[in-house]
């Protein structure tokens, strides 16, 4: 059967943000291998993100300005398909994880390994880029890895997200024994705080101001918990979390993965002199920020945006290893049928990882 006869036949269920607030399914084209290199996923499940929700919501995360209907999605895994003329790695029903942002490969960026700074990225369900939620995706053969046989389909959904964790305790450059204060207990400051663990940190301080992920954190990774004081200023905040843990001069490192602006005041105030600080939050595109703590202490402040070279395969790694539990995480998983439904619960803040399976699933 051509191609072309089979697109006819067979359709690509998707979900689709029509506008703001519109989600409807379509029926759309079953993509094409363009390159000999591609790889064809039938997705059997994707975790929705709050990046999804932001869009589906808002419509726009900083410059990227949804202005035409999107497939949403990106955290998947699935099945091969059909591989190019060229792949050698993959073969017909690999199970694989998809990491859903395909750089130009030929930027100083890509060519040094931080391709996730390439300013040609084609980012899945980041306008322009349709996304995941579909039961056909096609990506490049090296951005499509190859599950171990004792990780499953519904595992390898959650390495988009563990991914984000490992770039970012990899940028914070975290040693052993060292102590770390994660803000936010959210999937991604959940991730970070078994990511420190399994890099071998001594203490592992979660902070939010939902008492219920406090203590799901407490039992899932972290060592401690802190509830601020809402009406407290950050700086007695972090005074009071420096005693209650014994941090004595303060933390090595901070990992702020809320985005909240009491939470960057108190994670700069939390620092021990010539501490490291990354930033993983996207709250506000402004906000105000202690700059003579930040700089009376010495403070190595980094950013941190997506993963890049080896973030993937080392999140492979520790879930194959047995040194990081993502299962605990999935907390519901619905038929693609349901997926306006998944949203809703998770725009209501219920459960902490929900995945949506792929049509037919």
């Amino acid at each position: 059967m051509s191609e072309s006869i089979r697109q006819v036949i067979e359709l690509n269920p998707s979900l689709v943000l029509k506008a703001v607030q519109q989600l409807e399914f379509e029926d759309r084209p079953v993509p094409d291998l363009l390159e000999p290199y591609d790889v064809s996923v039938r997705i059997e499940y994707t975790g929705i993100c709050g990046n999804d929700v932001h869009y589906w919501q808002r419509g726009r995360i900083g410059q990227f300005i949804l202005e035409k209907p999107m497939v949403l999605g990106h955290e998947s895994a699935g099945v091969v398909e059909k591989v190019g003329s060229k792949v050698k790695s993959l073969a017909v029903g690999d199970h694989v994880a998809l990491e859903p942002g395909v750089p130009c490969r030929r930027c100083t960026f890509c060519k040094a390994g931080n391709y996730n700074l390439c300013s040609e990225m084609a980012f899945a369900a980041t306008p322009p880029f349709d996304g995941t939620l579909a039961k056909y995706y096609v990506l490049p053969e090296d951005f499509c890895y190859k599950l171990p046989t004792n990780v499953s389909l519904q595992e390898g959904a959650v390495v988009e997200p563990l991914s984000v964790a490992v770039h970012l305790v990899r940028q914070a450059a975290l040693q052993p024994g060292q102590s770390v204060v994660v803000f936010g207990a959210g999937p991604v400051g959940l991730l970070c705080c078994a990511v420190a663990r399994a890099f071998g940190a001594s203490k592992v301080i979660v902070v939010d101001v939902q008492p219920k992920r406090l203590e799901f954190a407490r039992a899932y990774a972290a060592t401690a918990h802190f509830l601020p004081g809402v009406e407290t200023s950050p700086a007695d905040n972090a005074v009071r979390l420096r005693e209650e843990n014994e941090l004595e001069m303060g933390a090595d490192v901070v990992i702020e993965a809320s985005g909240a602006e009491p939470s960057v005041y108190t994670g700069i105030h939390i620092l021990r002199p010539g501490g490291t600080y990354v930033q993983g939050g996207m709250g506000k595109e402004e906000v105000k920020f202690p700059i003579t703590a930040a700089c009376t202490k010495e403070l190595n402040i980094r950013g941190s945006f997506r993963y890049s070279s080896g973030d993937y395969k080392l999140a492979i790694e520790l879930i194959a290893a047995g040194k990081i539990n993502v299962k605990a995480l999935i907390t519901q998983v619905f038929k693609f049928e349901d997926a306006p439904r998944a949203f809703e619960e998770v725009k209501s803040g219920k459960g902490i990882k929900t995945l949506i399976a792929g049509p037919g699933v």
